[in-house]
């Protein structure tokens, strides 16, 4: 069985790789069966910078892709149809059985659309890893993108009840919906002692749990001066107490300069450069508190056990608020500050959430097999994602 699997921007590597390693596994455990599972990696190139998409990948242990599309930035309209166009030869040439795409970005929902478009026996299956998590915001972009891939997806991996929960009541046949865990969940169990190694606290002058952690890239909090400045008015508190390091994409440092909000950036708030995942993980781990408006983030440090407060006034996934480490703060420096205050005051450890555990990837392959490959397929426990030796 060929599988087509889409990465486009950097939260979509950690998605990816272990699914990557779990077809590995799964081929070798069935190396003396005829049937296999072969991958085909493509970068659309959505989100991309060479010395960072090398960094990760690196991380990663991820293989280089297979194509890469190169389809580079733009509005929504230009980067979705770029994809689009660059897209379509590759999925005719190749002729997979199954597309899996995963997360939420502008590349899932182009290359999702590409394949349902197609006639007939060129259609391949389409898997949506990461589906269901809905934040009920549709102004928000990525909300769009969840909601028509969902609704173009022949089979849905959730990573959380409320996934399963959205889907069933936006109409999705239940026999689609799977939950199975979070495959991000999978990359930070697999890394994080070999991110223990990093020296990246050192190199920053950071001592473990004296710092905070920032990040902010989403276009309705860094875009407007009015709206950035308000976050960075509400961390001023924070400040104050302990150095604050904000790793920012290039394109946010041009915007923090353009708005002219430098001044920011003159005390205990400390802008560094993009770090590679290792590097990233291990600041994480070891700081006091983690501030941010990334989804992924949100679960991350749910996992780890890190205070977060989550600069927006939603979440997609409510898990991480539920039952994790992460508070919503809003984007008003009053609800940032409060939010900030009740998080350093957490103490413990919460709940890590159902099946995330290290095996999502695992449930995800042997649910691909059984529903794609032939009745004789070696098989995988749905929950432990044990291969099921005597299955036959």
């Amino acid at each position: 069985m060929k599988i087509l699997i889409v990465v486009g921007a950097r939260p979509n590597f950690m998605k990816a790789a272990p699914i990557l390693k779990a077809i590995r596994e799964f081929n070798s455990a069935r190396a003396e069966w005829a049937e296999t599972i072969s991958p085909v990696l493509v970068h659309t190139g959505q989100h991309y910078d060479a010395k960072m998409s090398d960094a990760f990948f690196a991380d990663l242990e991820l293989r280089h892709p297979d194509v890469f599309l190169g389809a580079g930035s733009g509005s929504h309209a230009e980067q979705t149809a770029e994809i689009m166009k660059r897209f379509e030869p590759v999925l005719l040439r190749e002729k997979p059985e199954v597309l899996l795409v995963v997360g939420d970005v502008n590349s899932t929902l182009a290359c999702a659309l590409v394949a349902c478009k197609l006639p007939g026996t060129l259609r391949p299956r389409i898997v949506h890893v990461e589906a269901g998590l809905r934040s009920m915001d549709r102004d928000m972009p990525e909300e769009i993108n969840r909601i028509l891939t969902d609704q173009l997806s022949d089979l849905l991996f959730v990573t959380e009840e409320s996934g399963a929960r959205n889907l069933r009541a936006e109409g999705v046949s239940k026999s689609k919906i799977h939950l199975v865990g979070n495959t991000m969940i999978d990359s930070l169990r697999e890394y994080e002692s070999r991110a223990d190694g990093s020296s990246i606290l050192r190199r920053l002058g950071a001592t473990k749990n004296q710092y905070a952690l920032l990040t902010l890239h989403r276009a309705s909090n860094v875009d407007e001066r009015d709206s950035l400045a308000e976050v960075l008015e509400g961390l001023s508190e924070l400040a104050k107490l302990m150095p604050t390091i904000f790793p920012a994409h290039p394109r946010t440092q041009k915007k923090i300069s353009e708005l002219g909000l430098q001044k920011y950036f003159a005390g205990n708030v400390r802008m560094v450069e993009p770090l590679g995942y290792l590097d990233f993980l291990c600041l994480m781990k070891n700081s006091r508190i983690v501030v941010t408006d990334s989804g992924g983030i949100q679960e991350e440090t749910t996992a780890l056990g890190i205070p977060c407060v989550t600069v927006r006034d939603n979440t997609e996934r409510p898990v991480t608020v539920d039952v994790g480490t992460n508070v919503l703060g809003g984007t008003r420096r009053d609800g940032i500050a409060l939010a900030i205050r009740q998080q350093l005051a957490f103490c413990g450890k919460k709940s890590i959430p159902e099946l995330w555990d290290g095996r999502a990837a695992v449930r995800v392959v042997g649910i691909l097999a059984q529903h794609f490959m032939s009745a004789d397929v070696l098989p995988l426990d749905a929950v432990s994602g044990q291969i099921v030796e005597n299955a036959r």
